[in-house]
């Protein structure tokens, strides 16, 4: 696992933009190959969005060849509401980009029968030939997407309840209340997440420090879904500096000096 700290957000996120602008243009994907991008929603990866909009617009990356796959939806959200993951990606990077609209996979929070969407999701992102890069967030109980605490560390996609304390959390973008957040959402699973070529998860901000001590220096647990990117051979975090508030020094001290370069 590589553990890269910025000194804030702002550099946070020019550093997850300038990874995924890397990785595109090494692939020189076709129309017949495409590159395969797993996305986030939340407030954390807005910073990076930005800066990837602003590299298309300057011709430094095109997403003209590559497919995405959002992580996750609420259901029965409608597709138009402002917080819907539609919404939220289409006003934060798709309406900016040249991704055809066609090459654009996000969960139908409202399909009449989840299981069929779960398992027809599952097979597009197979028939793409597999995510090689998917981008995450991590919630501050240490989830990876909508896996909440208890979820198996080889689950698929599915519709899970929300917790709580997940509800709570998100209730600032409805009005902060509670019972404007849906109950469910359809989720990519954990072992959706670990089978693609390469992860990387982004955490920033002090209230996140607890998830990213889980992460790194915790047991791999099910308790803690963010844990199992320990087990893969391809994965990268990327922090700021307030979250690094609870690591032990040495663990920090390590990771800066590997990282040093």
């Amino acid at each position: 696992m590589r553990v890269i700290i910025k000194a804030d957000y702002d550099g946070l996120s020019t550093w997850a933009a300038e990874h995924v602008i890397e990785c595109i243009n090494k692939a020189k994907p076709t129309k017949e190959h495409p590159f395969v991008l797993g996305l986030p929603t939340g407030s954390t990866p807005i910073g990076m969005y930005k800066a990837l909009v602003q590299a298309c617009k300057e011709g430094r990356v095109s997403f003209k060849n590559v497919v995405t796959f959002n992580m996750d939806e609420y259901v029965g959200l409608p597709v138009e509401h402002p917080e819907s993951y539609h919404s939220f990606m289409y006003r934060n990077l798709f309406d900016h980009i040249d991704c055809p609209k066609e090459n654009v996979h996000i969960l139908n929070g409202n399909a009449e029968n989840w299981e069929e969407e779960c398992c027809a999701y599952e097979a597009a992102i197979r028939a793409a030939g597999g995510i090689d890069l998917f981008i995450g967030g991590v919630g501050v109980d240490g989830h990876l997407a909508f896996n909440e605490p208890g979820s198996s560390l080889t689950s698929r996609t599915r519709r899970m309840p929300l917790t709580t304390d997940t509800r709570v959390v998100n209730s600032r973008f409805f009005d902060n209340k509670v019972e404007n957040v849906p109950e469910f959402a359809l989720t990519v699973g954990v072992g959706t997440v670990m089978d693609a070529r390469e992860v990387m998860v982004l955490i920033n901000g002090h209230g996140k420090a607890g998830a990213l001590r889980d992460a790194v220096e915790g047991p791999v647990t099910h308790m803690r879904t963010v844990s199992a990117l320990q087990m893969h051979e391809n994965g990268i975090i990327v922090c700021d500096e307030a979250a690094t508030d609870e690591l032990k020094v040495a663990t920090y001290k390590y990771f800066k000096d590997i990282e040093r370069a």
